[in-house]
């Protein structure tokens, strides 16, 4: 049976990739308390007592603003860690599967995002996650970089259930409207991983994007979020609740968001023959979920 180590296990896409991943073998899930990614000895160790057949990281340093004044650090989980993992994932000849992100792109191309564009991160967190990706390729085993955008899911912390906090805590909401991607449940990346790894051959290594089909901004996913709530939530049904579109001069945060963050995943579709669904079907399933 392969053995499948998965890191971040109490993360969004952990969570998710522990359920996904059972059926192909035996999945070692770990947290940051089992294999400090910030500790390059701490990983060598680790993954060479357990010795898998594949590597799944989705773990990162993902507090994009906070990564603005702590970049040491998130070089150290994001940058370094993840060619640490590379390396020995070579040495056993092992496939590693790691996630990266919409903001190694600057955000001013008007369609969506291909593979072979040109990064040009804009904060701490997109560099830390390009250096990142060009380590794993340095190292040259077998890897799957998959990039994607706007993650959120049943369990962790993230804009879905923000959005849902808020909706029940105030009557107003100002929300950006300027910025344009791709909604992408946690589940949809860890079922999407789970093919990739049934089809994976060593000549398909290499960059993927891998989102939800179609494109919308903040506000729209905000209101998208809100209207399904109300369905289900006593306390939404039928509350005043107005949202705002707000441009994102007017909500100034620490690190600069990309204005188009939409990834075209033809090339996933094209090797992989992955049918990625819209992100309003995604995000329904999700809400109802939550809510169940």
């Amino acid at each position: 049976m392969k053995k499948i180590l998965v890191t971040g296990k109490n993360g969004q896409v952990g969570w998710e990739l522990q359920r996904s991943l059972a059926p192909l073998g035996q999945v070692i899930a770990l947290d940051a308390e089992d294999m400090d990614l910030s500790d390059v000895d701490a990983i060598r160790r680790k993954v060479r007592e357990i010795a898998p057949h594949i590597i799944v990281n989705p773990a990162a340093h993902t507090a994009v603003d906070k990564a603005e004044s702590e970049p040491d650090l998130a070089m150290a989980i994001n940058g370094t860690a993840a060619g640490v993992l590379a390396e020995e994932a070579k040495k056993l000849d092992a496939l590693l599967i790691h996630y990266s992100t919409d903001y190694v792109f600057n955000g001013s191309k008007t369609s969506p995002y291909v593979e072979s564009d040109t990064p040009d991160p804009q904060s701490v967190y997109g560099k830390t996650k390009l250096a990142g990706e060009q380590a794993i390729q340095a190292v040259g085993g077998k890897h799957l970089i998959l990039r994607t955008s706007w993650v959120y899911g049943v369990h962790g912390g993230n804009f879905v259930k923000t959005i849902l906090r808020l909706a029940k805590e105030r009557s107003e909401l100002r929300i950006v409207a300027d910025q344009y991607g791709a909604p992408t449940w946690a589940r949809l990346l860890a079922e999407s991983t789970a093919k990739v790894i049934e089809n994976y051959s060593e000549d398909k290594s290499g960059v993927y994007h891998l989102t939800s089909s179609g494109r919308t901004n903040w506000h729209e996913f905000a209101e998208e979020i809100v209207r399904l709530a109300r369905q289900y939530d006593d306390t939404l049904k039928d509350k005043p609740l107005v949202i705002h579109p707000i441009a994102t001069h007017e909500y100034p945060v620490p690190a600069k968001r990309p204005a188009n963050s939409s990834l075209s995943t033809e090339k996933l579709h094209k090797t992989f023959g992955l049918e990625l669904p819209q992100w309003e079907r995604d995000l329904a399933e999700c809400v109802r979920q939550i809510y169940a």
